[in-house]
């Protein structure tokens, strides 16, 4: 959002500089419609900034974002295509340049895993070649007449000797090098943000997202929510193949960023089990993103050789309340899962911090 209105700024400076091109400009846009979806943006933003001020929370670029995008939801489908088409033109993430570079990484670590595994062959070949040598010497040996014949096949294994002595050296420098870049990489996965199995973000990264939520909310006073997603248990016995539980799984991945919003945080927090972090999100809205996930799994269907399997998922719904830890966060979330597999007549349930149910 800051990048539209600093983009804008600029638009006005260039206006008293350059008249004509700023002109030419305009007439574009018109001709573009463009005129109309700037001044529906900026009626728009105007609301998001009143409705900031009304909840008393500051109006940062980050809590604006936050409610442009909430507020968003409540609009007619037309105005929030026209929203995303010109976010889609201007929108630079900088998690992404981290995700890159975090695949860079590991595809580098495993790189170095293939040049040991195939260092460690060759010194395993030269000391093969090296007793195969010193076995055909022996048999050489039992026969007087071939006396130049041995003494070139002690020259040589003397020469496979040297080799297999460089070899090895060669073998234990890059052992030491492979240790030294694999402490390094260790260390980066260890600060890593990104489940590359499923797409989305790490265990991780989503507890260091729940506590600094927690220390907002503490702050600023609003609403947030945890919705934890996981893959009905009744479908998981029926299947009971685990290559088709990890397809049906990054299913469910690709659909919760598919329904997400840009201020959510979706996460893997392990065994197949997702976590969204719905920030400025009272529990009624958490239920209605609830259902919409639940709606669009409902309607994916997942084909396992002739066998056409609907998708299901429960899910269970927490408030982020800052008297309670993230731990104890995470522990409501996973009683919600726990109550909606109990309750048959949900698929999803709500367990509140403070110990209500609803």
């Amino acid at each position: 959002m800051a990048g539209t209105l600093r983009s804008r700024n600029r638009r006005n400076l260039n206006t008293d500089e350059q008249p004509s091109l700023s002109s030419s400009s305009h007439n574009s846009e018109k001709l573009l419609g463009m005129d109309n979806q700037l001044s529906d943006i900026e009626t728009y933003s105007k609301e998001v900034l009143a409705s900031l001020i009304a909840d008393n929370t500051p109006p940062t670029p980050n809590n604006f974002s936050l409610y442009f995008d909430r507020l968003l939801e409540d609009r007619d489908e037309n105005f929030r295509k026209q929203v995303s088409s010109m976010l889609e033109l201007e929108e630079s993430n900088d998690a992404e340049s981290t995700l890159e570079l975090e695949h860079s990484l590991k595809k580098g670590f495993s790189s170095i895993k293939s040049i040991l595994g195939t260092t460690a062959n060759l010194y395993k070949n030269m000391s093969l070649m090296t007793k195969i040598l010193e076995k055909r010497m022996k048999e050489l040996e039992l026969d007087s007449d071939k006396q130049s014949t041995i003494s070139v096949a002690s020259t040589l294994g003397n020469d496979i000797k040297k080799l297999n002595t460089i070899v090895k050296k060669q073998s234990g420098q890059m052992k030491v090098l492979y240790d030294e870049t694999a402490t390094i990489v260790k260390n980066v996965e260890n600060e890593t943000i990104f489940d590359n199995k499923f797409g989305v973000y790490n265990k991780r990264y989503l507890m260091s997202k729940i506590e600094s939520e927690t220390g907002l909310i503490k702050e600023f006073k609003h609403k947030s929510s945890l919705i934890m997603i996981e893959l009905s248990r009744d479908l998981k016995d029926s299947v009971g193949n685990e290559k088709a539980l990890l397809l049906m799984t990054r299913t469910i991945a690709r659909l919760l960023l598919k329904t997400s919003r840009r201020s959510d945080t979706v996460a893997h927090y392990g065994n197949g089990v997702f976590v969204m972090l719905l920030k400025h999100t009272d529990i009624e809205s958490a239920k209605k993103a609830s259902e919409r996930l639940i709606y669009l799994v409902s309607n994916s269907n997942f084909f396992l050789a002739d066998r056409e399997i609907k998708l299901q998922i429960s899910i269970g719904i927490t408030n982020i309340d800052p008297d309670y830890s993230v731990e104890e966060t995470v522990v409501s979330v996973m009683n919600g899962v726990e109550k909606a597999y109990k309750d048959e007549s949900s698929d999803y349930a709500v367990v509140l911090m403070n110990g209500d149910d609803n």
